[in-house]
């Protein structure tokens, strides 16, 4: 893209990263349509609060990995060290201030704080301890004297906030309950927003390596990193027959309908000339896990009676 002027909204794309909050809108989606599909019935407040509340727990976290990686150093290795080919990064090249950035995540944590409270206050306080293990989640993912984000830890987090909590969480805080086909397709989403960060992890394992990020692709090398790509792409699908049986709808095996762009998916990640084509890998991963989220939903809600 063009160079942004500082303090532009073109800026603060660059650190929010738009794209990315469907990986947030996706577990919302699904939690709410088989809670829907179950119960008969969500209130559509409560629905919208988790799904305000999801999509600043992602903006968070893209704002925490913007400035983290700055203050740590992360944009660059040493004097001979290969440059990071990712998405540039607003604090990075000058756009924002590492203030001006600390300042927005403090906004975004208190009014994710205010949604949380109300939603306290609709469900009760477990819905608290799912709010705080998430925002300290979304701060420690590049924060803190040990990010999980330097860890090989980062695809299984995102597992499990963007999938099992967001999923579940959602079916629960709409429903008071916690359906199987929902713990089944919080398994299915949080795989395929897993895949996602895989892909932005392979992408940058030379980098990564030489400014001593121990992510899982530097850890267990390139062709781990594929297989794990692999299996994260394949459950989502292998667990649709088991989704719509504990849903008690066929309707639910909808997403197969996406079997043939995972696999060219697959294909195109493992055929990928490297550096800055593997961002278009990374944007159809992303549209992947909403298509096939949208899928779910509509089949959860094509089998309500």
């Amino acid at each position: 893209m063009s160079e942004p002027r500082a303090g532009s909204l073109q800026a603060w794309s660059a650190a929010t990263r738009p794209r990315s909050l469907l990986v947030a809108l996706s577990p919302v989606l699904v939690g709410s349509a088989l809670g829907f599909a179950r119960a008969g019935h969500v209130d559509v407040v409560a629905a919208a609060l988790v799904l305000g509340a999801a999509l600043l727990m992602q903006l968070i976290t893209n704002l925490q990995n913007d400035v983290g990686y700055t203050v740590r150093g992360g944009e660059r290795g040493g004097e001979h060290s290969i440059r990071r080919i990712g998405l540039p990064r607003a604090t990075a090249q000058g756009w924002l201030s590492v203030r001006q950035v600390r300042v927005a995540i403090v906004a975004a944590a208190l009014l994710a704080t205010g949604l949380g409270i109300t939603l306290v206050a609709w469900r009760g306080w477990p819905v608290l301890a799912i709010g705080t293990a998430s925002l300290l989640a979304a701060l420690a993912y590049m924060g803190g004297p040990r990010p999980i984000a330097y860890t090989p830890f980062g695809e299984l987090t995102v597992f499990v906030f963007f999938g099992l909590v967001a999923v579940m969480g959602t079916d629960w805080v709409l429903t008071g309950q916690i359906g199987a086909a929902t713990v089944l397709a919080s398994l299915a989403i949080g795989a395929l927003a897993a895949a996602a960060l895989a892909v932005n992890n392979h992408r940058d394992i030379v980098h990564d390596a030489q400014v001593g990020r121990r992510t899982f692709a530097v850890v267990f090398g390139a062709a781990g990193s594929r297989r794990l790509f692999t299996v994260l792409l394949a459950l989502p699908f292998a667990l649709l027959p088991a989704i719509a049986l504990a849903g008690h709808s066929p309707a639910l095996l909808l997403p197969l309908l996406l079997a043939p762009a995972a696999w060219a998916l697959r294909r195109d990640f493992l055929a990928c000339p490297g550096g800055l084509a593997f961002n278009a890998v990374l944007f159809a991963a992303f549209r992947l896990e909403l298509h096939f989220a949208a899928l779910l939903a509509a089949g959860a809600l094509i089998g309500v009676r």
